[in-house]
């Protein structure tokens, strides 16, 4: 068994396993991977035909994703344990993250015990783009706002924009500080900038599509986004400069339209943070993913 960090010339490999099922979670994606580098050491390897991922850090290790593959049997998840098990003095640490609920019987199956995590809000395209309804009422009129009294630009992301970029995310990363106090969300604004600046240099790469708004020649707003699945479009990141009023529903609404091909956005979790859920929620979504987390009985 060859173990094998994670690279970025690694991405045909995860796609062609990605592939060999249709994934609503937004983790099932060689992006949603290789963005979290800074936080995690990644290493992968391949086990009875199925590609094994784990990550580890200054706590522990344990697997990102489960094994993907076609056949998941008891040898191999006792392999994933054992490997885990061999960096954790705590074995308590050793989990395997991100079951979808498609996949609960196999691993309820091997006497693991399965726990909830923080859900991913899916939303029909089409509804984030007409915005119809008494529902969407404050949406509407926000994005009208904007669209009104405003002198915008609404354009690709390129390379010369990273440097706005940055200072537009440490601005409203201030402002947000101040708002919310929460120690989880302030962390959390923290370790995100460092997964904002690789999306800036690596958005090709990765194949992500990213956009911005621009006003008065200063970028006051930018999204980036990548195809989950044939019907599903994922929403990776977004920000914008709550200074202008409407401008976070005119960017969501803008981009929506482009992806007029997908059924669905997936906009992920919301970390279990209340402010997060509230606006999730405010956009009506059509369902929440569930995800679960197999640890052992007798860890």
């Amino acid at each position: 068994m060859k173990i094998k960090r994670l690279a970025s010339k690694d991405k045909p490999v995860f796609d062609s396993f990605f592939r060999k099922d249709i994934h609503n979670l937004s983790c099932f994606s060689f992006v949603n991977v290789l963005i979290w580098k800074d936080f995690f050491n990644f290493f992968w390897t391949i086990i009875e035909d199925n590609l094994c991922l784990f990550a580890k850090n200054n706590v522990g290790c344990f697997m990102y994703l489960p094994p993907l593959g076609a056949n998941i049997s008891k040898r191999l998840v006792e392999n994933c344990f054992k490997i885990m098990d061999g960096y954790n003095l705590d074995w308590n640490i050793s989990r395997i993250e991100n079951i979808e609920q498609d996949n609960l019987e196999v691993y309820n199956k091997l006497s693991l015990v399965l726990k909830p995590k923080d859900g991913e809000y899916i939303y029909e395209t089409k509804n984030l783009i007409s915005l119809s309804g008494n529902d969407f009422k404050a949406k509407r009129s926000g994005y009208n706002y904007f669209v009104k009294n405003y002198n915008f630009q609404y354009a690709e992301f390129q390379p010369k924009f990273k440097t706005a970029c940055i200072k537009l995310y440490k601005n409203w990363s201030k402002m947000r500080k101040v708002k919310f106090k929460d120690t989880i969300y302030q962390a959390m604004l923290e370790d995100n900038f460092k997964v904002h600046c690789r999306v800036f240099d690596f958005n090709k790469e990765l194949g992500l599509i990213g956009r911005i708004v621009k006003i008065d020649d200063e970028v006051k707003a930018y999204s980036f986004g990548f195809k989950l699945n044939k019907d599903t479009f994922c929403i990776l990141l977004e920000v914008a400069d709550l200074c202008f009023k409407g401008l976070p529903q005119f960017i969501f609404r803008q981009f929506s339209k482009e992806l007029g091909s997908f059924k669905f956005i997936n906009v992920m979790d919301d970390s279990g943070l209340k402010n997060i859920k509230r606006v999730k929620l405010s956009y009506r979504p059509c369902k929440l993913i569930p995800a679960y987390i197999a640890t052992r009985s007798n860890a």
